[in-house]
């Protein structure tokens, strides 16, 4: 796993060991960031799961001003602080241990994309965007990127938020919602 483009080009992070954490394919997130590459400088960047952190350093590598990673694992903490000085990113980067919803009830910032790939089996993902569609810290036309495996449905609607369309890489789904 790698960074891919930007600044930090070609800096390979750090995984974690055993299968608890699920990092997006490189594939995939240069997939992902070819559909988003024009919204990602001088932005604000929420990692809500962020596992390793390397969504949240790939938009810090191309361009993005500040990126939050929320993690309820201490291991994964450490992993992404870890991460952010392998990259030298630690002033951009903010790492907090909490629970998703935890950290959305109490959070006053506000994010110009939000990446949400949680854990593929539980139903962190809908729970997320509930919440997120409840408060207010995306900004007008800021972009949300939900990440599921095949198979899994998700709603089309989220109150105050558009959704566009669906991205298929292999057996990984991508779909971005943007504020209306």
């Amino acid at each position: 796993m790698r960074v891919i483009t930007g600044k930090a080009r070609g800096v390979q992070l750090k995984t974690p060991d055993g299968l608890k954490t699920r990092p997006t394919a490189d594939r995939v997130k240069e997939a992902l960031f070819s559909v988003i590459q024009f919204d990602v400088p001088n932005t604000r960047v929420l990692d809500l799961f962020g596992g390793t952190g390397q969504l949240g350093i790939e938009a810090l590598s191309r361009g993005a001003k500040s990126a939050v990673f929320v993690d309820a694992d201490e291991k994964a903490c450490s992993l992404i602080r870890e991460n952010l000085r392998r990259c030298k990113m630690e002033a951009e980067g903010q790492v907090i241990r909490s629970d998703y919803l935890s950290y959305l009830d109490r959070c006053r910032q506000k994010f110009d994309i939000i990446f949400l790939d949680p854990p593929y089996a539980e139903v962190f993902l809908e729970n997320a965007l509930n919440k997120i569609s409840e408060i207010d810290i995306l900004e007008s036309g800021g972009i949300i990127v939900a990440e599921r495996p095949l198979g899994k449905e998700l709603l089309c609607e989220f109150s105050g938020f558009s959704r566009s369309r669906d991205y298929k890489y292999g057996q990984t789904l991508l779909t971005l919602y943007r504020k209306d």
